[in-house]
Protein backbone atom coordinates (compact mmCIF):
# COMPACT_ATOMS: atom_id res chain seq x y z
CA UNK A 1 0.00 0.00 0.00
CA UNK A 2 2.69 2.42 0.92
CA UNK A 3 4.59 1.86 -2.10
CA UNK A 4 1.05 2.23 -4.55
CA UNK A 5 0.61 5.64 -2.57
CA UNK A 6 3.79 7.11 -3.23
CA UNK A 7 3.85 5.71 -7.30
CA UNK A 8 0.69 7.46 -7.37
CA UNK A 9 1.63 10.64 -6.46
CA UNK A 10 5.20 10.52 -8.40
CA UNK A 11 3.29 9.80 -11.59
CA UNK A 12 0.70 12.36 -11.34
CA UNK A 13 3.39 14.88 -10.52
CA UNK A 14 5.13 13.56 -13.61
CA UNK A 15 2.33 14.26 -15.93
CA UNK A 16 0.24 17.41 -14.90
CA UNK A 17 1.65 20.85 -14.35
CA UNK A 18 0.61 23.11 -11.26
CA UNK A 19 -2.36 24.61 -13.08
CA UNK A 20 -3.87 21.28 -13.24
CA UNK A 21 -4.01 20.41 -9.47
CA UNK A 22 -7.36 21.27 -8.05
CA UNK A 23 -5.55 22.64 -4.73
CA UNK A 24 -3.26 25.19 -6.91
CA UNK A 25 -2.96 28.25 -5.26
CA UNK A 26 -0.49 31.28 -6.38
CA UNK A 27 -0.55 32.89 -2.72
CA UNK A 28 -1.82 31.08 0.12
CA UNK A 29 -3.43 33.72 1.64
CA UNK A 30 -5.47 31.99 4.17
CA UNK A 31 -2.32 30.21 5.81
CA UNK A 32 -0.57 32.93 5.72
CA UNK A 33 -3.29 35.11 7.54
CA UNK A 34 -3.13 31.77 9.90
CA UNK A 35 0.63 32.85 10.37
CA UNK A 36 0.24 36.27 11.07
CA UNK A 37 -2.24 35.83 13.83
CA UNK A 38 0.04 33.62 15.66
CA UNK A 39 2.75 36.39 15.42
CA UNK A 40 6.04 34.14 15.03
CA UNK A 41 9.32 35.15 15.63
CA UNK A 42 11.13 34.81 12.46
CA UNK A 43 13.11 31.58 14.20
CA UNK A 44 10.45 29.90 14.79
CA UNK A 45 10.08 26.27 13.11
CA UNK A 46 7.75 25.74 10.61
CA UNK A 47 6.54 22.45 9.24
CA UNK A 48 4.58 22.34 5.68
CA UNK A 49 2.74 18.92 5.21
CA UNK A 50 2.40 18.08 1.65
CA UNK A 51 3.38 21.22 0.64
CA UNK A 52 5.77 19.66 -1.82
CA UNK A 53 4.44 21.63 -4.61
CA UNK A 54 2.90 24.31 -2.67
CA UNK A 55 3.84 27.99 -3.05
CA UNK A 56 3.85 28.35 0.75
CA UNK A 57 7.43 27.65 0.87
CA UNK A 58 8.00 31.00 -1.42
CA UNK A 59 5.83 33.27 1.15
CA UNK A 60 7.92 31.72 4.26
CA UNK A 61 10.82 33.23 2.74
CA UNK A 62 9.73 36.01 1.40
CA UNK A 63 7.84 37.09 5.14
CA UNK A 64 11.84 36.47 6.61
CA UNK A 65 11.50 32.82 8.24
CA UNK A 66 14.71 31.24 8.56
CA UNK A 67 13.75 27.46 9.97
CA UNK A 68 11.19 26.31 7.03
CA UNK A 69 10.45 22.72 6.93
CA UNK A 70 8.81 21.12 3.90
CA UNK A 71 7.00 17.41 3.33
CA UNK A 72 5.70 15.61 1.02
CA UNK A 73 5.60 11.84 -0.12
CA UNK A 74 6.74 12.74 -4.15
CA UNK A 75 10.29 13.05 -4.52
CA UNK A 76 8.68 14.76 -7.75
CA UNK A 77 7.11 17.73 -6.52
CA UNK A 78 9.78 18.30 -4.13
CA UNK A 79 12.24 18.10 -7.46
CA UNK A 80 9.58 20.58 -8.98
CA UNK A 81 9.48 22.97 -5.90
CA UNK A 82 13.24 23.38 -5.86
CA UNK A 83 13.48 24.44 -9.61
CA UNK A 84 10.90 27.10 -8.97
CA UNK A 85 12.87 28.44 -5.88
CA UNK A 86 16.13 28.06 -8.12
CA UNK A 87 18.84 29.16 -5.62
CA UNK A 88 16.43 30.00 -2.62
CA UNK A 89 15.25 26.41 -2.53
CA UNK A 90 18.55 26.08 -0.01
CA UNK A 91 16.81 27.92 2.72
CA UNK A 92 14.39 24.63 2.93
CA UNK A 93 14.83 21.82 5.02
CA UNK A 94 13.23 19.35 2.41
CA UNK A 95 11.90 16.03 3.39
CA UNK A 96 10.41 13.16 0.95
CA UNK A 97 8.27 10.70 3.52
CA UNK A 98 4.74 9.17 3.83
CA UNK A 99 3.39 11.76 6.95
CA UNK A 100 1.13 8.49 7.65
CA UNK A 101 4.51 7.19 9.04
CA UNK A 102 6.44 10.34 9.33
CA UNK A 103 8.63 10.17 12.96
CA UNK A 104 9.84 14.08 13.14
CA UNK A 105 13.41 14.36 14.32
CA UNK A 106 12.69 17.59 15.71
CA UNK A 107 9.77 19.69 17.19
CA UNK A 108 8.15 22.41 15.74
CA UNK A 109 6.73 26.05 16.53
CA UNK A 110 4.35 25.46 13.20
CA UNK A 111 2.85 22.64 12.07
CA UNK A 112 1.00 23.57 8.20
CA UNK A 113 -1.20 20.96 6.75
CA UNK A 114 -3.50 22.06 3.71
CA UNK A 115 -5.26 19.61 1.91
CA UNK A 116 -2.72 16.00 2.88
CA UNK A 117 -4.79 15.18 5.74
CA UNK A 118 -7.95 14.64 4.27
CA UNK A 119 -6.43 11.73 1.98
CA UNK A 120 -5.07 9.69 4.95
CA UNK A 121 -8.62 7.82 5.38
CA UNK A 122 -7.81 4.84 7.36
CA UNK A 123 -7.98 4.55 11.46
CA UNK A 124 -4.32 4.10 12.24
CA UNK A 125 -3.26 6.39 9.58
CA UNK A 126 -5.38 8.83 11.85
CA UNK A 127 -3.56 8.01 14.71
CA UNK A 128 -0.09 7.75 13.64
CA UNK A 129 -0.90 11.35 12.24
CA UNK A 130 -2.00 12.56 15.38
CA UNK A 131 -0.05 11.05 17.73
CA UNK A 132 2.91 12.52 15.27
CA UNK A 133 1.37 16.32 15.82
CA UNK A 134 1.02 15.79 19.58
CA UNK A 135 4.72 14.86 19.93
CA UNK A 136 6.36 17.41 17.00
CA UNK A 137 4.73 20.22 17.88
CA UNK A 138 6.44 22.78 20.81
CA UNK A 139 4.15 23.14 24.24
CA UNK A 140 2.33 26.40 22.91
CA UNK A 141 2.93 25.69 19.47
CA UNK A 142 0.21 25.92 16.29
CA UNK A 143 -1.15 23.72 14.57
CA UNK A 144 -3.20 24.45 11.32
CA UNK A 145 -5.20 22.45 9.71
CA UNK A 146 -6.92 22.59 6.39
CA UNK A 147 -9.42 19.66 4.83
CA UNK A 148 -12.88 19.10 2.49
CA UNK A 149 -15.36 19.87 4.50
CA UNK A 150 -18.74 17.98 4.26
CA UNK A 151 -19.67 20.13 1.64
CA UNK A 152 -16.86 19.62 -0.19
CA UNK A 153 -15.13 16.92 -2.62
CA UNK A 154 -15.44 13.26 -2.03
CA UNK A 155 -12.36 12.38 -4.13
CA UNK A 156 -9.04 14.10 -4.91
CA UNK A 157 -6.85 13.23 -7.37
CA UNK A 158 -8.32 9.91 -7.86
CA UNK A 159 -8.00 9.03 -4.32
CA UNK A 160 -10.83 8.63 -1.69
CA UNK A 161 -11.00 11.25 0.97
CA UNK A 162 -12.08 11.80 4.49
CA UNK A 163 -14.49 15.03 5.02
CA UNK A 164 -14.29 16.84 8.14
CA UNK A 165 -16.59 19.08 10.20
CA UNK A 166 -15.22 21.61 12.57
CA UNK A 167 -16.43 19.87 15.41
CA UNK A 168 -14.91 16.15 14.21
CA UNK A 169 -11.80 17.82 13.54
CA UNK A 170 -11.67 19.16 16.78
CA UNK A 171 -12.07 16.26 18.72
CA UNK A 172 -8.97 14.17 16.80
CA UNK A 173 -7.11 16.58 18.97
CA UNK A 174 -8.53 17.82 21.52
CA UNK A 175 -6.40 15.82 24.37
CA UNK A 176 -3.49 17.83 23.34
CA UNK A 177 -4.74 21.28 21.74
CA UNK A 178 -7.36 23.84 22.18
CA UNK A 179 -8.75 25.17 19.46
CA UNK A 180 -8.30 28.73 18.76
CA UNK A 181 -10.15 29.61 15.36
CA UNK A 182 -12.04 27.50 12.45
CA UNK A 183 -12.75 28.74 9.29
CA UNK A 184 -14.51 28.07 6.42
CA UNK A 185 -13.54 28.81 2.68
CA UNK A 186 -14.34 28.16 -0.93
CA UNK A 187 -11.34 27.81 -2.88
CA UNK A 188 -12.02 28.44 -6.64
CA UNK A 189 -9.93 26.15 -8.48
CA UNK A 190 -8.18 26.85 -12.03
CA UNK A 191 -10.52 25.25 -13.82
CA UNK A 192 -13.41 27.37 -12.51
CA UNK A 193 -14.70 25.17 -9.83
CA UNK A 194 -15.37 25.22 -6.07
CA UNK A 195 -14.30 23.03 -3.31
CA UNK A 196 -15.53 23.77 -0.07
CA UNK A 197 -12.47 23.60 2.83
CA UNK A 198 -12.78 24.19 6.94
CA UNK A 199 -9.01 25.02 8.28
CA UNK A 200 -9.17 24.82 11.83
CA UNK A 201 -5.92 26.29 13.98
CA UNK A 202 -4.79 24.46 17.28
CA UNK A 203 -2.74 25.41 20.47
CA UNK A 204 -0.16 23.06 22.25
CA UNK A 205 -0.88 22.61 25.59
CA UNK A 206 1.44 22.34 28.35
CA UNK A 207 -0.15 19.44 29.90
CA UNK A 208 -2.85 17.04 27.94
CA UNK A 209 -6.25 16.48 29.08
CA UNK A 210 -6.62 12.93 30.58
Amino acid sequence: MKDETKNHWEKIYETKVETDFSWFQQYPKTSVDFINLFNLPKEAKIIDIGGGDSHLADALIELGFVNIFVLDISAKAIERAKARLGDKAQLVNWIISDIAEYEPPTTFDFWHDRAAFHFLTGESQIKHYTISVSRAIKPDGYLVLGTFSEGGPKKCSGLEIRQYTETSMSHLFNNHFKRIKCIEENHTTPFNTVQNFVFCSFQKLTRPVL
